[in-house]
């Protein structure tokens, strides 16, 4: 694990965090400061309200069109500058800093939500929690940028660093981290990212500051079909998926590092009378290393192989093929112990006394960490459950606590210009 702040540090680290901590207590003395943190607290009603009404657009993957253009407008409401989108969809604004020179601190909430087009949404507000599909994650994350962009602006504060707010499309499922992909392909933004801050779902109790990778496959076998009577004996390509998915799902991984593989979707056929002539299935692969997700990779295509092999001689043979199609690859990269943003964030917790863990994930925050860029995702305070269900739910409780963890980080990163 990480070196906490109390375990002995060479000085020159020691004294970096010293000073990560010093920059931070500075910042939360200051009075425009508390007049954000006491935005927050007179805002709530009304950040539950924009957290309802977001979650009521659709943003299915590929579909954020609406939900990009309702973000784009909100940031335009908060006086930001340069607020405009991409070719993708993803949304930009700025607030500019005092240093010309400085590169942007970035902070980032992705739009997309994990639920196909034509997902029933259904958003409330009962007994205090907040009700709806992609409620927390990301809707919470999402609010959040318009939080610290609106108290940031309420209370005049001013960095010396301009601070950039993204709203960036494709991160869940088979978005595969597209918009922020693209966005660090950008050479306005990829050379003048100093840092980025990922606000993901709900929570205060975590730093994603270790990226898990994953490797996604669908799997194609196609025959010539028929009737199931007259035809009986032609290659079924569902018993051959069938045999594929046994073979492949008795490959050993290890506990540590922990490497993981899902069957999530099956598909084919067109009636219970006909040997279907193809038949899908969808395959999610994980691990913190790229030698385990080779490895895995490697058994999938021999779990194939072995089926074509086994297919040769059989009765009424028509021949199957099988294609392996990767439609997801998440880079696993990690955060180095000795970055500036861990520090920052480590401060941060130190000054608001937030207990947090390092964990590792999959978040937006995989597309700089591979670039050898600093990068980390946190939450945006209060609480959520049913995650990726239409039952998804948000507990504002607590969320004042994640916006000012949020602002103290990126006043740290931008350099707070004093009073």
């Amino acid at each position: 694990m990480r070196a906490s702040s109390t375990e002995a540090l060479p000085f020159s680290e020691s004294q970096a965090s010293r000073s990560a901590q010093q920059q931070v207590a500075r910042a939360a003395e200051l009075r425009k400061v508390h007049e954000a943190f006491a935005w927050f607290r007179s805002h709530a009603r009304e950040l539950e309200d924009l957290q309802l009404e977001v979650t009521s657009i659709a943003a299915p993957p590929w579909g954020e069109a609406a939900r990009s253009a309702w973000l784009e407008a909100r940031f335009s409401e908060l006086a930001l500058s340069d607020v405009h989108q991409d070719e993708l969809g993803n949304v930009f604004a700025i607030r500019p800093g005092t240093d010309p020179n400085a590169p942007y601190i970035a902070l980032s909430a992705h739009i997309d939500t994990v639920f196909p087009a034509g997902t029933p949404i259904e958003v409330r507000r009962d007994a205090g929690k907040l009700y709806g599909p992609g409620i927390s994650d990301n809707s919470s994350g999402i609010v959040a940028l318009l939080a610290i962009a609106g108290a940031m602006q309420a209370a005049n504060l001013s960095a010396a660093a301009p601070v950039l707010f993204i709203g960036d499309v494709g991160e869940e499922g088979e978005g595969d981290l597209r918009g922020m992909r693209h966005i660090f392909h950008q050479p306005r933004w990829a050379a003048n990212i100093a840092s980025l801050v990922v606000l993901d779902g709900a929570g205060t109790d975590t730093i994603i500051a270790e990226g898990l990778g994953s490797r996604r496959y669908e799997v194609t076998v196609r025959g010539h079909g028929g009737h199931s009577w007259s035809d009986f004996g032609v290659a079924n390509p569902i018993i051959a998926l069938a045999r594929i998915i046994d073979r492949f799902a008795g490959t050993p991984v290890p506990a540590l590092p922990k490497t993981t593989y899902n069957i999530g979707m099956i598909n084919g056929g067109t009636s219970v009378n006909s040997i279907p002539e193809s038949a899908t299935m969808k395959v999610d692969t994980r691990s913190a290393s790229v030698e385990q997700l080779d490895r895995l990779e490697s058994a999938l295509h021999e779990a194939v192989d072995a089926m074509i092999s086994d297919s040769a001689g059989h009765k009424k043979q028509e021949l199957l093929s099988a294609e392996v199609r990767v439609i997801g690859n998440r880079p696993a990269a990690d955060l180095p112990v000795e970055s500036q943003l861990l520090k920052a964030i480590r401060a941060v917790d130190a000054q608001l006394n937030n207990a947090a863990r390092i964990q590792r994930a999959s978040t937006d925050a995989n597309v700089p960490l591979s670039l050898g860029r600093e990068a980390i995702a946190i939450g945006a305070g209060g609480s959520g459950g049913g995650a990726h269900t239409i039952g998804e739910w948000y507990d504002p409780t607590g969320r004042d606590l994640g916006l000012k963890r949020i602002l103290l980080l990126i006043l740290a990163l931008a350099g707070m210009v004093d009073e």
